[in-house]
């Protein structure tokens, strides 16, 4: 085969120049083609992630709203089934002023509680069919009934509707509060009788879009972007300050499948989202510049070409003093080189002097450096990675509005005197209440049992006679810290893949004690134990003798709770794992001893 004489020119060439000629191609060939890459996807990512970050507060103002009106929906539902509201509807002019009174006080305390309770509800009025109504901040202006209101005659003529009524103005109806039809929604539905199934009234409540203002005022999409959201009319619900939204118009969102357009308005072009709710039937809708985004792109690439060139300039000169150091015979460098290959990273380079070999040398052993360095250094991430994962597997549900929902839960049933529901909600508080922890990784052992005791004694409403229990915790060990939820995933497994596997009853023993200098805890159960073949994967899982790959449902909270562990506490620490088919299983877990907190309830109670 004939060699190609371009190469074979080079061949002829002083070392020097052809490892210029090298340097100088593999520079500027990956610079030159990631330059123009580089730019497309970041103009490309930058507007994949604007769309996406939009789409996502889109999505979560649409179901905060939702939210809202199911909340207000609901209170109207509370008010239909009352006792008192049935006896109103069934009040008129005829009936004994002595009976009505007392059927309006009873009313009156009604809505007073749910617009104590309610605070974006402005105002709450009963209409019955005899045009008798009733409110707390609420009356009519005119002799005029109400019956006769667009309002009234809607709600009736379709009853099983919800009906949101954006700037309810012109109506008959004025109130104490001093508020504007441009302040306010309207929700509206007819009240049946329970007795005879006719509507025989309409509940109007007017909920306060100052709520809806606090869902919106504060975001903004870009640089000048917003949010808003209208009705299925096209008139706006509520809207920001902003001279764009009245100029984007309510046809350009009726395009079916279809949630995202661009349109020219006032000489720049703003790409619309929205998103439609089923149960609202409001668009929630927004809007930002694409100019803006492609001066941040414009910016971006300059940058880039910028970065790009210090990046030529600075590696032309760097392969210049390269090039210097090819003199010398590179037989021990290249000995150093193979070894480095192997594995051994503690080899260096040793310098006699400042030539060119002695600059390679050098390059060398920084470069032995720096691997070790990223070794370290991917290792750390990978540890911080592990780390913010659990931190989101914790965070899968929002436990302030459980725990906010949960107390109102429990509210209600004490009004009601359901005292097993009030006993079992306050369980299921105390379990969120201890599982947040302000947002504390580690609890006292104290609150750590007191969170898996509220844990089993919801279990154990369940399970009944199926599931008993037995805690046994030493004294001097309550103060001692561990890592919150260390406990729940283990009894869980136990209760799943144990005692509901067997027949009979089932019994979960809980203890934790300072053993050989150590914190010491476990979970034994009666269950169906554990496969030895199973098993032994599990306990090479855990001994890291296997990849994860094989985990599965059985085991998850089983390793979480050790890789936990080991991430703070070091490989001395953790967890290890018994069992025996048929008879059951045991979990311990090992902590270091002496590292005593102060339990939430404790400092709360000194406060």
């Amino acid at each position: 085969m004939k060699r190609w004489t371009g190469f074979g020119r080079l061949s002829n060439k002083g070392l020097r120049f052809r490892l210029l000629f090298y340097f100088f191609t593999l520079i500027l060939l990956p610079v030159a083609t990631l330059g123009l890459i580089g730019n497309w996807v970041s103009a490309k990512t930058l507007e994949d992630e604007a769309n996406s970050h939009t789409a996502q507060l889109i999505e979560q103002v649409k179901k905060n709203a939702d939210f809202y009106v199911l909340n207000l929906k609901q209170t109207i539902e509370l008010i239909q089934s009352n006792p008192d509201t049935a006896k109103f509807m069934n009040t008129n002019l005829t009936t004994p002023a002595e009976q009505r009174q007392s059927t309006e006080v009873q009313v009156r305390k009604m809505l007073a509680s749910f617009t104590s309770v309610h605070p974006e509800i402005a105002g709450i009025i009963i209409v019955n069919e005899n045009d008798m109504d009733i409110s707390n901040e609420m009356y009519r202006v005119s002799r005029d009934p109400l019956t006769g209101e667009n309002w009234y005659r809607k709600a009736m003529e379709t009853p099983n509707r919800l009906h949101l009524i954006s700037r309810p103005t012109g109506r008959n109806i004025t109130t104490n509060v001093n508020y504007s039809p441009d302040d306010v929604l309207s929700v509206v539905q007819a009240i049946r009788n329970p007795e005879t199934g006719a509507y025989q009234g309409v509940v109007l409540l007017d909920f306060k879009l100052a709520a809806i203002e606090a869902l919106i005022r504060d975001i903004t999409l870009g640089k000048n972007g917003f949010i808003y959201m209208m009705d299925n009319n096209g008139e706006i619900v509520y809207a920001p300050e902003n001279p764009i939204v009245y100029r984007v118009r309510a046809d350009w969102m009726q395009t079916p499948n279809r949630h995202s357009i661009v349109k020219a308005i006032r000489g720049e072009r703003y790409q619309i989202m929205y998103t439609l709710s089923d149960f609202t039937e409001w668009k929630t809708v927004g809007v930002f510049s694409l100019n803006a985004t492609l001066q941040d792109v414009t910016k971006l690439r300059n940058v880039s070409i910028i970065l790009g060139g210090l990046t030529v300039v600075l590696a032309v000169a760097a392969s210049l003093l390269f090039t210097r150091s090819i003199v010398m015979p590179i037989g021990t460098l290249r000995k150093l080189m193979k070894r480095a290959e192997a594995g051994d990273l503690s080899v260096r380079f040793e310098a006699a002097g400042f030539d060119e070999i002695g600059h390679l040398g050098r390059s060398f052993n920084n470069m032995i450096v720096e691997i070790r360095k990223l070794i370290e250094l991917v290792y750390e991430e990978q540890k911080s990675k592990r780390e913010a994962e659990l931190r989101v597997m914790q965070a899968q549900i929002k436990p302030h509005f459980l725990y906010n929902t949960l107390d109102t839960i429990q509210w209600m049933a004490q009004e009601r005197k359901a005292d097993d529901i009030v006993v079992m909600i306050m369980a299921l508080t105390n379990l969120f209440r201890i599982g947040l922890s302000k947002g504390k990784e580690t609890i006292t052992v104290k609150e750590e049992i007191e969170h898996i005791q509220s844990y089993l004694f919801i279990q154990k409403a369940r399970y009944e006679a199926k599931l008993n229990y037995d805690i046994r915790v030493d004294a001097d060990v309550e103060l001692e810290s561990v890592i919150k939820l260390t406990l729940q995933p283990l009894v869980e497994n136990a209760i799943y893949h144990g005692i509901k596997a067997r027949r009979g009853e089932g019994r979960i023993q809980i203890e934790v004690k300072r053993l050989g200098g150590k914190l010491y805890m476990s979970v034994v159960d009666n269950g169906a134990g554990i496969a030895p073949e199973r098993l032994a994967k599990l306990q090479a899982r855990l001994a890291g003798e296997a990849a994860a790959a094989d985990e599965e449902q059985q085991g998850f909270g089983l390793f979480n709770v050790h890789e936990r562990i080991r991430l703070v506490y070091g490989d001395a620490y953790g967890l290890k794992l018994f069992s025996t088919a048929g008879e059951g299983t045991k979990v311990e877990v090992w902590y270091p001893c002496g590292r005593s907190g102060e339990s939430d309830v404790e400092s709360a109670d000194r406060r």
